[in-house]
Formats: C-alpha cells, sequence, structure tokens
C-alpha cells in the first residue's frame, strides 16, 4: 500500500512524522543522564541509577477518564497532560518510589501536529514536575476509532525504591497517625457522574458561570490533578512515612484500606478539613447521598500520610517547609468492622 493509499485510508503519516519531530524536540529537557535513548526509536532505553542495594522498579499506569470528554468539548488540551502524569506518578510515590521515566500513548482521530504538540506539551511540564524523564511514546492515527476531534491517553511511570524501604501494609500499626494533603478538586475522578449531573440533568454549558464557586465550568471541571512526587521525595528519603495512599477514585473509603493489614481500620475525623465547595455544591445539585460522595470523590484529600507518633513533629516541619497545608486526619485503630471509620459532625 502505498502512502497516498494510507492518507486515502485516512491516516496522514506526513502529519505524523511531523507530530514526533515536534515531540522529539520538546522532551529532551526532561531527560536525565540515565536516559541512554529516547523518542525515534524502536524502544526507550533507561540505565537504572547507581547506589541502591537492591532496587526494585515500581510501574504503574492510567488515564485520564471521561475528564477527556469535557477537555475535547471545551477545547483545551493544555492541561489534560497533567492529569495524565499526576494520575501515574502519585501512585507509584505512594509505593515508596523515586520517579525515574515516563511514556505516554496517544490515540487519536486525526493527527494535528500543532494539538499533539500541546498535550505533550502538558505532559511534558508535568513530568517536569514529578522529576521524571519523559522518554518516549506512541501516537496513533485512528479515524474509525475515535470520533472527529476526539482522543484517548494512557501513561505508563517508572519509579525506584530499595526492597527494605518499599512502602507495605504490614508495616502500619495501630496508633499511627494520618496526616492529609490538600487535593486541587475533582482531579481526574467521578467525571461520568459529574458530567451526567452538569450537563445531562441540568443543561449547564461549558462557559456559564457558577456563582457559588466564583469560576466557570470549564475552569471547575478542568482544574488539573495536583502532583506530589516531588514535595514527598524527603519525607520518602529520610523514611519518615509508614505508609501514602493516593486517594483517587472510591475515596477515602476505597483507597485507605489498600494500605492496612487486614487486622486494622483508620478513624477519620470529618472535622480536621473542610469540604471544598466544589464537592458540596456538586451534591446538592445532583442530590448525591454521603456514601455516594465517599465512594465517588476525593472530598478535597489528594494524598493521606501514615506516620509514627515519634515522627510526626519532624514530618510536619518537612512539610511547613515547604509551605505545605495538611490536616491531622485521625488514626490507625484495630479492625472491629468497617475498614475506615468516620467520626465527628459530617459535612455530606
Amino acid at each position: 500500500m502505498t502512502q497516498d493509499a494510507y492518507t486515502a485510508a485516512g491516516v496522514n503519516i506526513a502529519a505524523g512524522d511531523a507530530a514526533v519531530a515536534k515531540i522529539a524536540q520538546m522532551t529532551a529537557s526532561t531527560q536525565d543522564a540515565n536516559v541512554l535513548a529516547g523518542v525515534g526509536g524502536f524502544g526507550s532505553l533507561y540505565a537504572l541509577p547507581r547506589g541502591y542495594q537492591e532496587p526494585v522498579l515500581v510501574s504503574g499506569s492510567d488515564g485520564v477518564g471521561t475528564k477527556l470528554l469535557v477537555a475535547i468539548a471545551a477545547n483545551n488540551c493544555h492541561t489534560i497532560g497533567q492529569d495524565l502524569v499526576a494520575m501515574c506518578v502519585n501512585d507509584i510515590v505512594a509505593q515508596g518510589a523515586k520517579p525515574l521515566f515516563f511514556l505516554d500513548y496517544l490515540g487519536i482521530h486525526q493527527v494535528d501536529p500543532d494539538q499533539v504538540a500541546a498535550i505533550v506539551q502538558g505532559i511534558k511540564k508535568a513530568c517536569e514536575l514529578s522529576d521524571l524523564s519523559l522518554i518516549g511514546g506512541e501516537t496513533a492515527e485512528m479515524p474509525d476509532m475515535y470520533a472527529p476531534k476526539h482522543y484517548d491517553l494512557a501513561g505508563f511511570a517508572t519509579g525506584i525504591v530499595e526492597k527494605e524501604q518499599r512502602l507495605l501494609p504490614e508495616h502500619v500499626v495501630a496508633g499511627d497517625i494520618l496526616l492529609g494533603l490538600p487535593s486541587s478538586g475533582l482531579h481526574s475522578n467521578g467525571y461520568s457522574l459529574v458530567r451526567q449531573i452538569l450537563f445531562k440533568d441540568h443543561n449547564f454549558k461549558l462557559t456559564d458561570d457558577i456563582p457559588e464557586l466564583g469560576t466557570d465550568v470549564t475552569t471547575a471541571l478542568l482544574t488539573p490533578t495536583r502532583i506530589y512526587a516531588r514535595l514527598l521525595q524527603p519525607l520518602l528519603q529520610q523514611q519518615l512515612l509508614t505508609g501514602v495512599a493516593h486517594i483517587t477514585g472510591g475515596g477515602l473509603v476505597e483507597n485507605l484500606p489498600r494500605i492496612l493489614p487486614d487486622q486494622l481500620a483508620v478513624q477519620i475525623d470529618q472535622d480536621a478539613w473542610q469540604v471544598p465547595k466544589i464537592f458540596t455544591w456538586l451534591q446538592k445539585l445532583g442530590h448525591l447521598s454521603a456514601k455516594d460522595m465517599l465512594q465517588t470523590f476525593n472530598l478535597g484529600i489528594g494524598i493521606v500520610l501514615v506516620v509514627k507518633p515519634a515522627q510526626r513533629a519532624e514530618v510536619e516541619a518537612i512539610l511547613q517547609a515547604q509551605g505545605e497545608t495538611y490536616y491531622q486526619l485521625g488514626q490507625v485503630v484495630p479492625r472491629q468492622e468497617a475498614a475506615v471509620i468516620f467520626t465527628g459532625s459530617s459535612q455530606i
């Protein structure tokens, strides 16, 4: 099949080549000395950093979900790359890892080199915030797979940790303290429900203002996911954390048990932080139950740290030195029935 025939079938090879050239140029600045081969080859090569006794690679992959549909409808692809990187790198940091490198996959209806470059530019910036080398990826033009103007993103992050420094559930004990770090908003979870409430049930437009939030729909929904990788590295390097939970889909209810041994639970004080207005606004608008909210959204907590009482002051000092807000959410307790127990006056 000739190139002209492939173009006639809907795949523009020249546009793909132009996009790759733009990507290769912009990713070079993210790459550290361990990158042996990046964009352009059949595979990317990364040398393991020296100095580890028993290095363990920690890998994670994720996407952005239906938040992409909001970005596509808003014709705004500049921040979605941060969502992609954040969802992957926050997960591997929760295992105690130091981020190393990142690869992305973009499946798209039709390659527009400038649009692809804008998407990857967002990924690049997020990799810089995460201290990740962006070493490769794939762009696939598939007009029969995706609707016009539509695309999908997936990402793959790899980090490294000493075998003895992995964050494992068996390290968590009763009496450990839970510190919560704030999210930037919805992050990248619950968007099928959010879109149902706003666009299907209440006919909101992306340009509509939301007086209760002091912003418009697009800004509220496309606020990018926070990246916690650099913030947590000093705590991980000094072995001050017993566990880390990334609060994604399923909220506190489903993500906290993932870092606990079977015989323990967590007790959360709902008065320890103020649930951001975007969540309470959505709850009221969608007539959502407290159960719906707790099992769908992060409710303003993006990461939970498990800390020994004796190390709490040191952890707090490091967070304060970085200007980070944190909340004492509660503690680890012996499990009786539920793995997550809520106390205090419910805000939802």
